[in-house]
């Protein structure tokens, strides 16, 4: 199967992809396997097995994947162009949800109730929408039984400290070294190693302006190897040891809002840049944060497709596929172990789950999100009337 080169105009691919970002709750594993269903598993754009190996790619680029992934099909559908107005579609609705929330922290705080229903009863929803996200993307990654051993590896270094750069590396050089001894060639992982190198930051800019923000965010952008909470360290540094233009619990608590809305977890460097600069110290810091994400595939789309058709790499990619679907699983864990923590918690877990499963409509994450968000707000209410 080759795929079905798509027919979209601007604004339907505009539209899809916004329709994309409206509905992207539950982190990058939820969004990537969303964009899967319908592009790959539906309409199929690409096979399923390019789309793993573009993915892998991503993975071992810098900057947030389910973003890079809208970029990518943009541009195959219309070019430059397309790759352009399919990603900003796709950041969109978390990014003027964030700068509405951003303000209203600042202008009332965030101890209010209406808050706090939300957090108690979204919080166990996205993690449920995360292990069913993982389940999703296993399914098609871990095609073999050594993939699955490459995926526990990864899950107990991850687990144990080791650095995520590192453990894929070390996975795709385990699937590259078992491919090379069945066919008894010489399969190598070209030109995936030195993107290592892309780790090193950029000159860090003491002033937080507007100039400073987007110095700031671009450098996290190119640190962001392995996902976005790999930025966490970096923004926490700028914003909060540094910079010093926010406290520790106001840095948590953007990182908190921001897994809350339907956006890439980084999305939060919105909340950060807005506290430091205002609206355009907000701007200047997405636009930093988010430009890597672009300029790999709007610059470099050849070089990607090279990559993807390049046989020899096959090997690694599939290994670092599956030793994302390791790192994922571990970060459900901890998500779980640190969310759900309540007999209520646990109650919206397991009902948000078996909803996941089971519920196969469009809007189900909607929906799920809805009834989390209710089910907050009703144990508040009961609570407070008791």
């Amino acid at each position: 199967m080759t795929g079905i080169p798509p027919t979209e105009t601007s604004w339907r691919l505009f539209a899809r992809f916004l329709r994309f970002g409206a509905m992207a709750w539950g982190g990058p594993v939820a969004q990537i396997a969303m964009i899967r269903e319908e592009l790959v598993q539906r309409e199929r754009w690409i096979p399923p097995e390019r789309f793993n190996r573009v993915l892998a790619v991503y993975q071992a680029l810098p900057g947030p994947e389910a973003h890079e992934l809208c970029v990518y099909f943009g541009t195959i559908a219309r070019g430059r162009r397309g790759g352009l107005l399919a990603g900003l579609a796709f950041m969109l609705p978390g990014f003027c949800l964030m700068m509405g929330l951003s303000w209203a922290y600042v202008r009332w705080g965030i101890a209010s109730p209406a808050y706090a229903a939300i957090f108690l009863g979204c919080q166990p929803a996205v993690v449920a929408l995360i292990v069913r996200a993982v389940v999703r993307i296993g399914e098609h990654a871990l095609t073999r039984p050594h993939f699955w051993i490459i995926a526990a590896g990864a899950a107990a270094a991850t687990a144990g400290g080791a650095n995520f750069l590192l453990t894929l590396l070390v996975a795709g050089a385990a699937a590259t070294a078992i491919a090379r001894t069945r066919a008894g060639t010489g399969a190598h992982a070209h030109g995936l190693v030195p993107l290592a190198l892309l780790a090193q930051p950029a000159a860090a800019l003491a002033a937080p302006g507007v100039l400073g923000m987007l110095g700031y965010g671009f450098r996290t952008g190119l640190l962001t190897f392995g996902g976005a909470y790999t930025a966490i360290p970096f923004l926490q540094h700028d914003a909060v040891v540094r910079g010093a233009w926010m406290t520790q619990a106001q840095f948590l608590d953007g990182i908190a809002l921001s897994g809350l809305l339907p956006a890439p977890l980084i999305i939060f460097s919105t909340f950060v840049g807005y506290l430091g600069g205002g609206a355009l110290g907000a701007i200047a810091m997405t636009v930093g944060v988010f430009a890597p994400a672009f300029a790999f595939t709007l610059i470099g789309h050849r070089h990607v497709e090279r990559l993807v058709e390049n046989t020899s790499a096959h090997a690694f990619l599939d290994g670092v596929t599956a030793g994302v679907v390791g790192l994922i699983a571990v970060t459900a864990l901890q998500l779980f172990r640190s969310t759900v923590t309540t007999p209520l918690a646990v109650a919206i877990f397991l009902v948000a789950l078996l909803l996941a499963f089971r519920w196969k409509a469009r809007l189900a994450v909607v929906g799920i999100m809805v009834m989390a968000g209710l089910a907050g707000a009703v144990a508040i209410l009961v609570q407070r009337l008791s």
